[in-house]
């Protein structure tokens, strides 16, 4: 596929990225890679991640930084039960949470004395690579692209360090380093998808909570374990970020989680920063026509009572 047939559609003045965030929200397309410009691509790939089945490993974390080289960042507890790094970052692509809560696991096999009342939970959390992607749309230097898998992938060697990518994610994923301050966040092993490897990360989680795969097909077999799950007695189950429907068009990685996603650190409704967008260029467009008009009026006025005191 030639850079040609890979741009997007829209306002030829526009940059690329902001050209294929505007064309997705404008005609509502459904396929990312489609959105962006890409005429043949492979399905969207992306996670599902089950929390339920999640250890505390951190093997997750170990693979994510020896296959990207990402650098060390906090070899000391916080204070936040097992935790060592808090959040996402630009040095934390992937991210082991440890919740600790006073409330049983409920288990119809199992019969609680209500002297146990503490359970774990844990959650390996990752960008999203959001359908609707707003750190996509205002990036001015394409140094943050579309693939044609559907997920989002910065360039470290064209990211200038603006940070406009920071503010516009929703969930806080994307960061700056502070050495040089370029921006960066989990790729999905760009580079291993294209060879036809699964990314690291799910690659080395012992017990598949981790989920690599076509992002309908994860989609499916999500549905079917909440089910599970409720049939299991834990009715507080969820699917986080697995509809299309929501404020960021559906994730590229999703969750299930055994509680709220505020206990979790992630937001309840998320929404695209750049959904306004399209609207706002709408009013810029008709304000600077009315302004057009105005000046033109003006100026044929004045014209015209030249013309008069010359008469």
């Amino acid at each position: 596929m030639t850079a040609a047939q890979s741009r997007p559609a829209g306002p030829a003045w526009l940059p690329d990225p902001l050209r294929a965030g505007l064309r997705s929200a404008l005609e509502g397309e459904p396929d990312p890679a489609t959105a962006s410009g890409y005429s043949d691509h492979p399905p969207r790939m992306g996670f599902f991640t089950d929390t339920s089945v999640c250890i505390g490993c951190k093997a997750c974390e170990v693979a994510c930084k020896e296959w990207n080289h990402v650098p060390e960042d906090g070899l000391n507890l916080t204070g936040m039960s097992y935790d060592n790094t808090l959040g996402l970052g630009a040095d934390t692509w992937r991210h082991v949470a440890f919740i600790e809560q006073h409330r049983p696991v409920p288990d119809p096999g199992v019969s609680h004395d209500g002297s146990d009342d503490f359970r774990w939970l844990m959650s390996s959390d990752v960008c999203k690579h959001c359908t609707h992607a707003a750190c996509l749309d205002v990036c001015p230097t394409g140094a943050l692209f579309r693939t044609e898998f559907g997920t989002v992938v910065v360039q470290e060697d064209v990211c200038n360090g603006c940070g406009y990518c920071i503010p516009a994610c929703p969930y806080g994923v994307i960061d700056q380093r502070e050495d040089d301050g370029r921006a960066f966040k989990c790729t999905l092993c760009y580079d291993r998808l294209e060879v036809g490897m699964e990314p690291a990360c799910a690659k080395a989680c012992p017990t598949d909570s981790i989920q690599f795969g076509p992002l309908d097909e994860l989609r499916e077999r999500a549905r079917g374990r909440l089910a599970q799950m409720h049939e299991a007695g834990m009715t507080q189950a969820r699917l986080y970020g697995e509809d299309p429907g929501d404020g960021v068009g559906g994730d590229g990685a999703f969750f299930l989680l055994l509680d709220e996603p505020e206990v979790y650190g992630l937001p309840p409704d998320p929404v695209v920063t750049t959904r306004d967008l399209p609207s706002m260029w709408r009013h810029v467009g008709a304000a600077a026509a009315t302004l057009a008009m105005s000046a033109a009026v003006a100026f044929g006025t004045a014209l015209l009572g030249e013309h008069r005191r010359q008469r």
